[in-house]
């Protein structure tokens, strides 16, 4: 099927591609349904493009390229909720800010996109007691293993 995006123009994806996220992303409730389209075969960043509202999209990158020792725990209700038998089936993305430099882009660590990869679930969720990751953390400060 063909859906158009917010960044890459009109592309064809796979219906079984499709990832569901029951609770919306917040902000964007409306938006159930996401699609994730790499941006080059080797790049850390990616589009979550919703195949509902075409102007609903978001750069994200896997944090733990940009963040050494990224870590969290991830709460049961959240498991359950993303139907995770175990935790290498879920798949951890960072919402991006785009900025001009782009060296000065930011990622969202504290409000990780979480993938179940295997049931295609997803969910935002908001680390409440952590302290340690920003809202805002510097793309340019590579501290993982994009270094």
């Amino acid at each position: 099927m063909n859906i158009k995006t917010k960044f890459l123009g009109s592309v064809e994806i796979k219906e079984e591609d499709i990832i569901k996220f029951e609770e919306g992303i917040p902000g964007f409730e409306g938006a159930k349904k996401f699609i994730i389209l790499p941006l080059k075969k080797e790049s850390p960043f990616a589009i979550l493009q919703s195949i509902e509202q075409v102007e609903v999209g978001f750069v994200v990158a896997f944090p733990f390229l940009f963040k050494k020792n990224y870590a969290f725990d991830l709460p049961k209700s959240d498991k359950v909720s993303l139907k995770a038998e175990v935790e290498s089936d879920i798949v951890t993305y960072s919402i991006v800010t785009l900025k001009d430099p782009f060296d000065s882009s930011t990622l969202n660590l504290l409000a990780p996109v979480l993938i179940n990869i295997k049931e295609k679930i997803g969910k935002q969720i908001v680390l409440q007691e952590n302290g340690e990751y920003a809202l805002r953390h510097p793309i340019g400060t590579l501290e993982g293993s994009a270094k």
